[in-house]
């Protein structure tokens, strides 16, 4: 077992815990995705905090999401459409406060962040039909 150093468990704890905050925020706010500073929040408390770590996996909104993601790859259905809705709500608003060549560049980084999303699978079962007919999970292959 490789031991880490306590400075460096608790700099990866408070890490763990800013990125965990903007999760939270981007559960509530337009624009900010909460995805990604979750899957971040556990990377870090995976090094930091082994308490933290359980916790985050068995929280009742980011645990079903980091197990599935982590596991088998999947994305939420839910998530997705809640994804394009904030995505639109965020251009709606660049539209009116930002130069049209900034919202031209967002929109087409979000298109191609929702593409992305939308090639994984929306449910274990979906992940398990891809899984028997050969199909790949995402863009590459089926190994993470």
């Amino acid at each position: 077992m490789v031991t880490i150093h306590p400075v460096k468990k608790a700099l990866w704890t408070i890490v763990g815990l800013l990125s965990l905050g903007m999760a939270y925020v981007g559960v509530v706010t337009p624009g900010i995705p909460y995805s990604p500073f979750v899957v971040f929040a556990a990377y870090c408390f995976s090094k930091g905090s082994e308490r933290m770590h359980r916790w985050i996996y068995n929280h009742k909104i980011f645990g079903p999401f980091l197990t599935n993601w982590g596991e088998k790859r999947v994305f939420p259905q839910k998530m997705k459409y809640f994804m394009l809705a904030m995505m639109s709500i965020s251009l709606i608003i660049m539209s009116f406060t930002v130069p049209v060549k900034g919202v031209v560049y967002t929109g087409i980084f979000m298109v191609l962040v929702a593409t992305w999303a939308w090639r994984y699978p929306s449910s274990v079962e979906e992940y398990d039909r891809r899984i028997s007919t050969g199909r790949k999970v995402g863009w590459f292959n089926n190994s993470f």
